[in-house]
């Protein structure tokens, strides 16, 4: 499957801060950025652009959550929002066991990560309540994440999770409160930019 390998910091500084893409700094933007009014469309792949860079996801996974938000209940937006931010790479990502969300899908594919006593390395596997994350119990894995885990300021913490750094482990309490997604976005022109589609 294919993700984005080009330059990060092109993308931040044409669609703003993208905190799971990149932990740098965005540089300032550009004195040749375009000027004058945006079209409804352009305003919409914006949206919907940050939401894919910011979660690593390809256009067709981006489509496969919408339209499995259509069918839930509830608003579509929020619930697009819950279920990517119930992946477990983002969930490693709001834990602090590394430091972007491209950092932890690699985490879960090399098989560091266990989900409830079992190893999970598929980085979309959608967290439930109550579910632990803990590092597998090795000494290579724990170095790995324990760097992340020393630079990330435990206020930060969402409250729909909590953290035992010492044990490596993290638990999911419940699902999460759109507020806490940390990602300036409006979902619902992210529904609307897909809603031809769905």
């Amino acid at each position: 499957m294919s993700r984005y390998r080009g330059p990060r910091f092109k993308k931040i500084r044409r669609l703003g801060a993208l905190p799971g893409l990149t932990s740098k700094s965005p540089i300032a933007r550009s004195a040749f950025s375009r000027s004058g009014k945006k079209s409804q469309y352009c305003i919409r792949l914006e949206e919907k652009q940050k939401l894919r860079f910011h979660y690593g996801l390809t256009e067709r996974q981006l489509l496969k959550y919408v339209r499995i938000a259509a069918k839930a209940k509830g608003p579509k937006g929020r619930v697009l929002l819950q279920l990517l931010e119930m992946r477990l790479d983002n969930i490693l990502f709001r834990l602090g066991m590394a430091s972007t969300i491209p950092q932890a899908r690699q985490l879960v594919n090399h098989r560091h990560i266990l989900v409830n006593g079992r190893i999970v390395d598929i980085p979309s596997y959608r967290c439930k309540p109550q579910d632990l994350i803990t590092v597998k119990d090795e000494q290579k894995s724990k170095d790995m994440i324990q760097n992340s885990l020393h630079s990330f300021p435990q206020e930060k913490l969402p409250k729909h999770l909590t953290l035992h750094p010492f044990q490596y482990k993290g638990l999911v309490n419940q699902i999460i409160d759109s507020k806490w997604v940390g990602l300036q976005i409006n979902e619902l022109l992210v529904v609307e930019y897909y809603s031809r589609q769905t």
